[in-house]
């Protein structure tokens, strides 16, 4: 049978000296590997597991339920944000009413790019919308997960150096393992015709698109917020307010 991953997260009831060493054994005696073990916030401990049988995590779960110390709260396939819950030894904050959005804050930069370069790794259409007030981070961060993700990146239309709005890309930038970065109110507000048909061919590709704020993108084009896979918020603290009030821009389109 093929070796599988799977994601275990307990919390701590009392945390008895012996009891992480308890629970390994059990591990052990069963054939289970662990991965990767961490803290994963207050007093609840997240592990990736091992294990070429299926029928032996269910076993191991069982035994654990008759565990006083600790209470089973996940045992599943692990999904994106549980892997980095067990590296970063915290959650990602997800909206409760929407699922596809995740937030973050300017200080937690590291686990930002770290997301992103799991998503970029990803193969096929995806498009990922990223929201943020001007110099939080938003571009800088989207290198660095195409960085992670060992992916190349274009530059579609962005403010980053000065105003770039593309009008046509070379053979090697229209490849579908590139990661497209795309400014939502540059492509849409201030392009032309030439632009716009380009990031129609773009938004075709099976290719990752990083949309850049995807409120005015959705606004402005004829694009729909079911087109996005994920929508990211990225603040300078939890308590900014993203407006576009104060956006203006010019094209130099070339």
């Amino acid at each position: 049978m093929d070796v599988k991953e799977w994601y275990m997260e307990y919390k701590i009831h009392k945390n008895r000296p012996g009891l992480l060493g308890d629970i390994a054994s059990l591990m052990g005696m069963l054939d289970i590997n662990i991965v990767t073990i961490n803290g994963v916030e207050d007093r609840t401990r997240g592990m990736l597991l091992q294990t070429n049988d299926e029928e032996k995590i269910d076993l191991m779960g069982k035994m654990l339920k008759k565990v006083d110390n600790i209470t089973i709260t996940a045992l599943r396939p692990p999904k994106l944000v549980d892997i980095l819950a067990v590296r970063h030894g915290r959650y990602i904050e997800r909206d409760s009413d929407d699922r596809k959005t995740f937030r973050f804050t300017r200080d937690e930069l590291g686990l930002l790019v770290d997301f992103l370069g799991e998503i970029f790794k990803r193969e096929g259409n995806q498009v990922v919308g990223l929201r943020g007030m001007p110099r939080v981070g938003k571009t800088e961060s989207i290198i660095a997960g195409s960085v992670c993700a060992n992916k190349r990146w274009t530059f579609v239309s962005s403010t980053l150096l000065r105003q770039t709005v593309r009008s046509q890309l070379s053979e090697d930038e229209m490849a579908p393992n590139n990661v497209y970065i795309i400014d939502g109110i540059v492509s849409t507000i201030r392009s032309n015709e030439k632009h716009y048909g380009l990031l129609q061919d773009i938004m075709s590709m099976p290719s990752t698109k990083v949309i850049e704020h995807p409120d005015i993108f959705i606004r402005e084009s004829e694009y729909t917020y079911s087109h996005f896979d994920y929508i990211i918020e990225l603040r300078n603290n939890p308590d900014e307010e993203i407006n576009y009030d104060s956006f203006t821009y010019t094209s130099e389109p070339f």
